[in-house]
């Protein structure tokens, strides 16, 4: 996290941890260029290739939402506890707690929250930290209403792995869930909001229905490919949406949460205007808390004050869109 200092061994231990090294990991086609190839330098042509391999494509925000919806809400969650430091090899007592906080009681409150209002809602996890803390998928299960989707292995940085290793994490990913909640997951979120020059062929190769990592729009789209559409739905996301960066009490951009508040407030009224989509990413270890939680339910209880507010999961969003689009 923003502002540990990690030891020599830490460093280590993340050669282990799923057998990356950095060393070993080459530049990815989209990283900065070299002094002697500056972009000021390329040809629109080269511009355009760069920009169009993954790019939105039609809009499909639907006319209206589930039950005459005006506005879609998806709620979501990702469980990522202890794999925000097992992902660098940081295996420091003090951080581990902090992420063992989201399995052993954030996520109970979120749940309840959840189950008082009837809402549904998705939950993103590395496989790890669902692996570490398996009472999870019962909890989340439990009611019937949320969906489970992919968030990498470890929470690695798939954008800096080459295709193989890439590849090797999210197959594993899939299998554990697969296992662990009986069904095969449909929906993918990158671990660090970003793709690999392979992450998109990745995901199209196995078959997912839907990404949530990509901030092109407000509104749900199709992902372009070298401008030809994929069929792959996109349920956009932004920093702005997110509670991580603002709810860190260490880290450089910690807000108030009442501010904060304010903010998601904002989102949701105009996007209640404009007949679109309010996505909020949170994590249990961060909005779980008791300070935070009471938040989320005002938020809820704001949104609760309007007619046409419909709670869905990302799932249950996507099915809705593909079917408005004719899309199979």
């Amino acid at each position: 996290m923003t502002g540990r200092i990690r030891s020599s061994i830490s460093v280590g231990l993340a050669v282990v941890l799923c057998g990356v090294a950095a060393a070993a990991i080459p530049a990815a086609a989209h990283a900065v260029q070299e002094a002697d190839d500056p972009p000021w330098r390329w040809s629109e042509a080269r511009v355009f290739e760069a920009v169009n391999r993954v790019r939105a494509g039609r809009d499909l925000n639907p006319d209206s939402w589930p039950d005459g919806g005006r506005v879609a809400v998806l709620l979501s969650f990702d469980v990522d506890n202890e794999t925000v430091w097992l992902r660098n090899g940081d295996t420091n007592v003090g951080g581990l707690s902090q992420g063992e906080y989201g399995s052993r009681v954030a996520l109970g409150r979120i749940i309840d929250l959840l189950d008082e209002y009837g809402i549904a809602a998705s939950f993103f996890g590395p496989a790890l930290s669902f692996t570490l803390a398996p009472h999870q998928i019962d909890m989340i299960q439990a009611s019937g209403r949320h969906e489970i989707g992919v968030h990498g292995w470890i929470h690695e940085r798939n954008a800096t792995l080459p295709r193989d290793e890439e590849e090797r994490l999210l197959r594993m990913a899939i299998e554990r869930l697969t296992e662990l909640m009986g069904e095969r997951p449909v929906g993918y979120r990158a671990p660090s909001w970003n793709f690999s020059d392979s992450t998109l062929d990745l995901l199209l190769e196995m078959d997912f229905l839907y990404d949530s990592s990509l901030m092109a729009d407000d509104r749900p789209y199709e992902i372009n490919q070298n401008g030809e559409p994929t069929g792959l739905v996109e349920l956009p996301v932004d920093w702005i949406l997110d509670d991580a960066p603002l709810f860190n009490p260490l880290g450089d951009r910690y807000s108030n949460p009442r501010e904060v508040l304010e903010v998601y407030k904002d989102e949701f009224d105009v996007a209640y205007e404009e007949g679109t989509m309010f996505l909020l990413t949170m994590h249990p270890h961060y909005i779980g808390h008791r300070s935070r939680i009471v938040i989320l339910r005002e938020l809820i209880e704001h949104m609760r004050t309007k007619p046409g507010v419909w709670f869905g999961t990302h799932r249950e969003a996507v099915e809705w869109v593909r079917a408005r689009a004719g899309m199979p």
